[in-house]
């Protein structure tokens, strides 16, 4: 929860080193799928912000204010319910980050926060043809089994077509930045096989700019994301 109040932080210094005529931002949380508790969906709809050349220089403390304790509570309250389940990542970008994600004339980055598996009951599938190996999800146990635990995982993926099922077409305008990648302990290329599998189904997808980064404290990441947010 640390690294959303990390990017809003990154946001607030982008919009305030710009000139106010220019302000023209906007910010917004999803969790995907949405929690079934209503409450949390109210106070996910809490984080969804706005800046233009009329915002007042108050709203900014609040939007801070916010982004300080909103995210725990809706964390806590996820806990607490027990019912969710994860995220579904994989259908997010088939069915909703067009519409969630993109507008034209804009630039759209979104940050994925995530240990860097990719697994939902809902939507786990595979695709086997001839020369490929595609999956819905990645999983330890997906990596074991399509032996990617040696030095050589890179030609193992390339030569048996290993790799997630393309989600979606052509997301050009839409730059992505990853943070969190935290793979389980007992294969040292566990870490870079994740990021392998998450850079190819980025370029399939046309998406052009994007970032992979491993768990970090959120202070050490800040200036990652400020820079990914200014485009500097």
């Amino acid at each position: 929860m640390e690294y959303i109040k990390a990017i809003e932080k990154g946001l607030l210094n982008h919009i305030k080193s710009k000139r106010i005529i220019t302000y023209d931002d906007q910010m917004q949380v999803f969790f995907n799928p949405e929690p079934s508790d209503p409450k949390m969906n109210e106070l996910t709809k809490e984080l969804k912000v706005s800046f233009n050349k009329d915002t007042p220089k108050s709203y900014f403390n609040s939007v801070d204010k916010k982004y300080s304790e909103l995210p725990s509570s809706i964390y806590q309250s996820a806990i607490k319910d027990g019912k969710y389940i994860g995220s579904d990542i994989w259908e997010f970008f088939k069915n909703k980050v067009k519409d969630y994600c993109i507008k034209d004339d804009r630039r759209n980055i979104l940050f994925i926060l995530t240990d860097g598996y990719m697994y939902h009951e809902n939507t786990r599938f595979d695709e086997k043809k001839e020369n490929s190996y595609k999956t819905s999800y990645l999983t330890t146990k997906l990596i074991k089994a399509n032996n990617l635990i040696t030095s050589g995982f890179k030609e193992t993926i390339e030569k048996n077509g290993y790799g997630f099922v393309k989600a979606n077409e052509d997301l050009k305008n839409l730059e992505v930045i990853v943070l969190g990648i935290n793979p389980e302990k007992g294969n040292p290329f566990e870490e870079a096989v994740i990021k392998e599998y998450w850079k190819n189904w980025f370029k399939e997808m046309k998406i052009k700019n994007y970032q992979i980064k491993s768990a970090d404290l959120p202070s050490n990441l800040e200036p990652v994301i400020l820079k990914a947010i200014t485009g500097k």
